[in-house]
């Protein structure tokens, strides 16, 4: 098998010269004598491995220091060889390249957040230096994502899917490797959602039955028609992908039946020219479908990804989604950054204006302004997963933001003073509210005012990192004051209500009790809820007994752990909302009563406004425990036919759900309406157990419900 393998490598390495290729193969001879006697979960030889990792790499025709680095990748961990080793037998360059890799190795969504900070750090530090090491730590983990199955700790394999579905399908969508991407995507569908991944291939299957061929019919029919127009195009078809289809399903709040767009048809032309051309005759053809025509050739992904996009009502009256490339595109969509590599003088990623990386540089500075371990992971994926959108400045000026941003990330992006001193926008020579959602094109002017500071709320609708990493040194310093106002607004009122007078002579126990210079470090303590006023009362009196009223609600060890609360902090999960684990949230302060929790779309936080020294930035505390649940409730129209019922009830529990309540709200003839109420973990075991039901051929609709 293994010569068989060696063989296969050889072949195909054709592209290197002589004596590339004889360094390859004194790699793989070192490596196999480092890796002698290990075995793979699966039982095969270890060298299989790496030798997997340099075929994969192989397919991008990657140089040929790439490929002996991943030959080499799990030498310095895995055995007794070292850097130094490396470095004696095949140069610096390699060497470098595989200390790149040993030192992200350990990387774990698994480890503390100390440590996966730290590791995720290394990550993108790594990414920065030289690109390579991403591009063979991917080829690493695609490899180990085939061969996942050998493992036999499900919760192992389930980390290892999320991993990758959070950071290596990223960093290969962003890096525009498109295949590697949506195998990455799959193989993790496969181990965390089967039985979803399972029904949406059986629908397709199911449509492929009632209409056999129809993708070969349709390519020939859009074939037919350039030829007419003296275009020779080559045509692509292809049923998108499962883990594609359950996104959309999740993320547009759809079923399966309302996605127009299951089958995707590529056009690859000569020339860009003949991009347009064709497109032109596409929609002149065929009715075109509002709102989904994207141009990337004007303005390209940020990743270097040019193409045309449309969806159209195409032959057979089917709905499909076609993009147009020239070869040259199509080069570049497949191989992504390794389609402009120059291998011979490895280039490191050190200039700022290049655009392509610039992302890049952006998750560095990032790591300078994030306080926390928490933070930057969550930046990070939020640089990652982005698209942008191109907005104009009054002088015609190219602004790239992240899609869905707001005028305020418009006015960060322009400069920090600008959006610090923000107070309204013209959007299209228009006055619209600053939570508007720039749209590719617009001309957004920023009016600012030097009274004007930044607002708490908008931390609700930004959506650029760095903008929201801006806003929270703000707030943070800011704080200080507002909390000691706040904290003796707390303290004063109840002292009032128990009847004891709040004087200077109570102010200076106060501050000899607690061992501070001043009353002021208290207030900060209470206004920031760090301490309640009921403990600084019982400090000071502690036969005193405290008449605190009912819904008076103290945190204890089973409850849900909140992050900018502190252990005895009295909270409630605010009934207008209904908030769980995952959603976005804030804290509403009331004097005597504590925090109440909001999603950030809550409508209530209108009313709080005015008051922006009441909110409290908290967000849901991570941990290894699942024994916290939450209520959740779903709204679901289902056909009125036998067995529509059992369907939803065995979807809920096959994803691990657990109806708490069920009512019949409304019955008809051909459909009946149902609440239901469901345990559930986390907001995602929420979303998953929606989109799994919006599979379900028999509901009609579904929706959660808040409050």
């Amino acid at each position: 098998m293994i010569i068989d393998k060696i063989n296969e490598l050889d072949k195909l390495i054709s592209y290197l010269k002589n004596d590339e290729k004889e360094l390859i193969i004194k790699a793989l001879n070192f490596s196999d004598k480092a890796h002698a006697n290990q075995l793979r979960k699966s039982g095969e030889p270890f060298i299989l491995h790496p030798i997997e990792v340099a075929k994969i790499l192989t397919t991008i025709k990657l140089d040929s220091d790439s490929i002996i680095a991943g030959l080499l990748h799990d030498t310095v961990e895995d055995t007794k060889f070292t850097i130094n080793d490396i470095q004696n037998k095949f140069g610096y360059q390699i060497a470098e390249l595989v200390e790149g890799l040993t030192k992200i190795s350990n990387y774990s969504l698994k480890a503390n957040k100390q440590k996966l900070g730290e590791n995720y750090r290394k990550l993108l530090l790594a990414a920065t230096m030289d690109l390579r090491v991403i591009l063979i730590k991917l080829a690493d983990r695609l490899h180990n994502m085939r061969t996942l199955k050998f493992i036999d700790n499900e919760n192992k394999k389930i980390n290892t899917a999320l991993e990758t579905l959070e950071v290596y399908s990223p960093l290969a969508q962003r890096l525009g490797m498109k295949e590697w991407q949506d195998e990455l995507d799959d193989l993790s569908f496969k181990t965390i959602n089967p039985d979803a991944r399972n029904s949406i291939i059986e629908r397709l299957e199911y449509l492929n039955s009632k209409d056999e061929n129809i993708i070969d019919e349709i390519r020939y029919e859009l074939k037919k028609i350039f030829l007419d127009e003296d275009l020779n195009c080559r045509i692509i078809g292809r049923i998108k992908s499962p883990y594609s289809i359950w996104n959309k399903i999740k993320n547009k709040n759809i079923s399966f039946a309302q996605l127009s767009d299951i089958m995707a048809f590529r056009i690859l032309t000569n020339s860009t020219r003949e991009c347009y051309r064709c497109l032109g005759i596409i929609h002149r053809k065929f009715p075109y479908i509002q709102g989904r025509f994207k141009d990337f050739i004007s303005a390209p992904k940020s990743n270097g990804y040019r193409a045309l996009h449309t969806s159209v009502m195409g032959p057979k009256n089917k709905k499909i989604e076609i993009q147009f490339r020239s070869n040259v595109m199509e080069q570049i969509a497949d191989y992504g950054i390794a389609a402009h590599w120059k291998y011979k003088d490895p280039k490191k990623i050190k200039e700022k204006d290049t655009k392509e990386y610039q992302w890049m540089h952006d998750l560095v500075d990032m790591m300078n302004t994030s306080t926390t371990q928490d933070e930057l992971i969550e930046n990070s994926k939020i640089k990652l997963f982005q698209d942008n959108i191109y907005v104009f400045t009054p002088k015609g000026d190219v602004i790239e933001l992240p899609k869905n941003a707001t005028p305020i990330d418009f006015a960060y992006a322009i400069h920090s003073e600008v959006g610090d001193k923000c107070v309204a926008t013209k959007i299209n020579e228009k006055l619209q509210p600053l939570k508007t959602i720039l749209k590719n094109g617009d001309q957004v002017e920023i009016i600012t005012s030097d009274q004007s500071q930044p607002s708490p709320l908008w931390e609700r609708f930004v959506v650029t990192s760095k903008v929201k990493s801006q806003l929270r040194r703000f707030f943070r310093s800011k704080k200080r004051d507002e909390h000691i106002i706040f904290g003796k607004e707390i303290l004063s009122s109840l002292f009032l209500k128990e009847n004891i007078e709040f004087n200077e002579t109570s102010k200076n126990k106060i501050i000899s009790e607690f061992n501070f210079k001043k009353i002021d470090d208290i207030y900060e303590l209470v206004g920031s809820g760090n301490i309640t006023a009921a403990s600084v009362l019982k400090k000071l009196y502690p036969e005193f007994n405290l008449n605190l009223p009912k819904n008076f609600k103290y945190e204890n060890k089973d409850s849900v752990k909140l992050k900018g609360l502190t252990a005895g902090m009295s909270y409630h999960l605010a009934g207008c909302c209904s908030p769980i684990k995952g959603d976005q949230i804030v804290g509403i302060v009331t004097a005597g009563i504590g925090v109440a929790v909001h999603t950030i779309e809550c409508e209530t936080l209108s009313s709080f406004s005015d008051s922006p020294e009441r909110w409290l930035n908290i967000s849901w505390e991570q941990s290894s425990s699942q024994s916290s649940t939450f209520n959740a409730r779903i709204n679901v129209v289902l056909k009125n036919q036998p067995g529509s019922l059992g369907k939803v009830t065995t979807i809920i529990a096959k994803n691990n759900g657990n109806i708490s309540n069920i009512n019949f709200s409304n019955r008809k003839i051909d459909f009946y309406e149902i609440i239901l109420d469901i345990e559930i973990r986390d907001s995602n075991h929420l979303n998953n157990i929606i989109a799994a039901l919006r599979l379900v051929s028999d509901v009609s609709s579904l929706e959660r419900i808040k409050g």
